[in-house]
């Protein structure tokens, strides 16, 4: 069976640096911090009192009141980002056969905020159960995309991806290959997140994985800098429209790039700790080379995983070297979370769009806040650090891991 091609239609973004597409490059490209400190909740008390949260998001501006409430903020962000794909990509002025349109989304936690909500106003509450009862449905991680083919009436393969940091890069694979497999004309794919909620800066904190420069939030994600010390962790959404590339000639849309490679592995060491040697990284990467039938030696740039973890940027690196060999130090690459801190299961789409944008308008954005070289990693890799660079991408990917040892790869090639 000859498998389809699978091309890129559309996309949309909400993120802490830009509430669509055209500010979130824009900023990307200027190295614009999304870090300040927290206004969702009384962090007063909290290690870390700062995140990365989507700025100026009032939901009423996208959604009646009644149906608001019916959401998580996770949903929220996730919906907006979806509008603006599909808007993007035309398929609804289109007509586009919906029975063949699907929505795969990626989530690491779900409604977070509602579950911490009902939860700790039932414990008020003396044990009365007096819940919402919007609240498991609000909470679930499915719900996103059930909301979105709801809105659209797309009747197509609809599910949610769930591989903590990995989710959303999972949600891409999956729409690649079941639009390969002929079982989608489109799928609509991306993920969201909202997880700046008490809970979870408390439960990262717990575990020590949160940056705690409170003094200086703007220069706190500073990745494979020898004084980073932590994640910033971050919220919002983004979308990425697939569409098998027969389809989308005879519609005449817009094609940006072919997403040629997908590839998956598991560290199979730590729960939150990455393989020391880069393994699971490594293999992701090779595996996406091998799905894409693209050599090493092709890859312009990777947008790295790149979290600003004293273990974790090491590892990544001593992979990327290890994969590309000489290459590794003539090509460009980056971590845009020095940006927009980490956004947890939305992490792969946005960072999947920015891979893309440096194929459609041939520049890299930088990674921000470096001050000082790591002795432990190689000083020839050009991470492109405080100044974007223009350059020529042809082939890009995208790397991005998860707790669990969850590894996802993603390789868009310009058509």
């Amino acid at each position: 069976m000859e498998l389809k091609r699978v091309v890129v239609t559309g996309f949309g973004a909400v993120t802490p640096i830009g509430n669509n597409t055209k500010e979130y490059w824009e900023n990307l490209v200027k190295g614009k911090s999304g870090a300040a400190p927290i206004t969702l909740f009384d962090a007063s008390n909290f290690k870390t009192k700062f995140a990365c949260e989507v700025k100026g998001f009032d939901p009423l501006n996208h959604f009646d009141k009644k149906e608001s409430k019916k959401m998580d903020r996770n949903t929220q962000l996730g919906m907006v980002a979806a509008k603006e794909a599909v808007s993007h990509s035309r398929i609804m002025e289109d007509n586009v056969d919906k029975n063949r349109v699907g929505v795969i989304w990626g989530s690491g936690i779900g409604g977070l905020a509602t579950f911490e909500q009902e939860v700790l106003g039932f414990a008020a509450s003396e044990g009365m159960p007096r819940f919402n009862p919007f609240f498991i449905p609000k909470m679930i991680a499915d719900i996103t995309p059930g909301h979105i083919s709801m809105e659209y009436g797309f009747h197509g393969p609809n599910y949610t991806t769930v591989s903590a940091c990995a989710s959303s890069a999972n949600a891409i694979i999956d729409a690649k290959m079941l639009i390969q497999l002929g079982k989608a004309d489109v799928i609509v794919c991306g993920g969201s997140e909202a997880a700046v909620a008490a809970s979870g800066v408390g439960g990262f904190n717990a575990m020590m994985a949160l940056s705690t420069r409170n003094d200086d939030p703007q220069t706190a994600s500073r990745p494979f800098d020898k004084d980073r010390d932590g994640f910033v962790l971050g919220e919002g959404a983004g979308s990425i429209i697939l569409e098998e590339y027969e389809h989308a000639k005879k519609r005449g849309a817009t094609i940006y790039a072919e997403l040629k490679g997908g590839g998956m592995s598991a560290d199979a060491y730590h729960m939150t700790a990455p393989h020391p040697e880069g393994l699971g990284a490594y293999m992701v990467m090779k595996n996406c080379l091998d799905d894409a039938e693209v050599t090493a030696d092709e890859v312009d740039h990777i947008n790295m995983h790149g979290t600003s973890t004293p273990l974790g940027d090491i590892a990544e690196s001593n992979a990327i070297s290890k994969l590309l060999g000489e290459h590794a130090f003539d090509i460009q690459i980056n971590s845009t979370k020095s940006m927009t801190g980490h956004l947890l299961g939305a992490a792969g789409v946005i960072e999947a769009i920015a891979a893309l944008g440096t194929i459609i308008h041939g520049i890299v954005p930088p990674t921000i806040n470096h001050f000082t070289d790591d002795e432990n990693i190689d000083s020839r890799l050009n991470f492109t650090f405080n100044e974007a660079v223009k350059k020529e991408v042809n082939v890009a990917m995208s790397n991005t891991f998860g707790f669990g040892g969850h590894n996802a790869c993603v390789l868009f090639k310009k058509l």
